[in-house]
């Protein structure tokens, strides 16, 4: 696949020069999409997948951040709508695609659509064609690394709204160990004290597939700068230890086994 990577930078520019570049939650997404455009490219090279393609559906795959944030001022999606489906449909229902798809083929299309519809569902669905499957898995890799990125780069109070103490002194749910153990992500229904949300965090790292991305992410070192937090509870210090010690095994070992 051959495009005009000028020319959709360019279409992305004009479009985001609608929004307000100076609300920081804009400026995060915008920052935000050419990291995950990137680690796409780096991904889809490492795994033998089409590196264009891959680049595009990084590019795209947040449009619907904006006026999300414009529309209902948050991010939260349950406050507002599926940021994932808002922007498959505002590409390839209300025609925004056009400004950035030219000369695609449907089977183009399609990977670029299903990779963006379902980048954040929390397990993608079955039925999902193998040939659009990989992209999806990718782009989901891709966002996934620079949330991670982008975790470590934000203070957990400001993130969370939470005072810094109470994640120093906070216990870690049983549920949430579990999760760790399992080697899952964190359900948000399932985090009842603020260093929950460390922890949650720190899952997310159980649900990047290619070895390719996992080299990334452990190449970056997001994994460890969470993890480096130091509580006060002592109880949540050995936790911390533990996961320090044992994440990576446990991310290997699950994808090990499911070869």
């Amino acid at each position: 696949m051959v495009i005009d990577r000028q020319k959709i930078i360019e279409a992305f520019r004009d479009y985001v020069s609608a929004y307000n570049a100076e609300d920081p939650k804009i400026k995060l997404k915008i920052d935000h999409t050419y990291r995950v455009a990137s680690l796409c490219e780096r991904i889809a090279a490492g795994e033998g997948a089409d590196v264009e393609l891959s680049w595009l559906c990084g590019m795209l795959h947040d449009i619907g951040r904006f006026e999300q944030v414009r529309r209902y001022g948050t991010f939260n999606d349950a406050l507002s709508v599926n940021h994932a489906e808002f922007g498959a449909d505002l590409l390839f229902c209300e025609g925004l695609i056009e400004k950035f798809a030219d000369g695609l083929s449907e089977e183009e299309l399609g990977i670029i659509e299903t990779a963006i519809r379902y980048h954040s569902v929390y397990r993608l669905p079955e039925g999902i064609p193998e040939s659009r499957l990989s992209y999806c898995k990718l782009l989901r890799d891709a966002d996934k690394i620079d949330i991670l990125y982008v975790n470590c780069m934000i203070p957990p109070k400001d993130i969370y709204d939470i005072p810094e103490e109470q994640f120093k002194t906070s216990e870690v749910s049983d549920e949430v160990k579990q999760c760790f153990l399992n080697g899952t992500t964190v359900l948000k229904s399932l985090r009842k004290h603020p260093a929950d949300y460390l922890v949650g965090q720190v899952c997310l790292a159980f649900e990047i597939e290619y070895p390719e991305s996992r080299r990334i992410a452990k190449e970056q070192g997001s994994v460890e700068k969470i993890l480096s937090f130091e509580p006060e509870n002592e109880a949540t210090a050995e936790w911390f230890g533990y996961m320090r010690a044992n994440i990576w095994n446990i991310i290997e070992a699950k994808y090990n086994t499911n070869k």
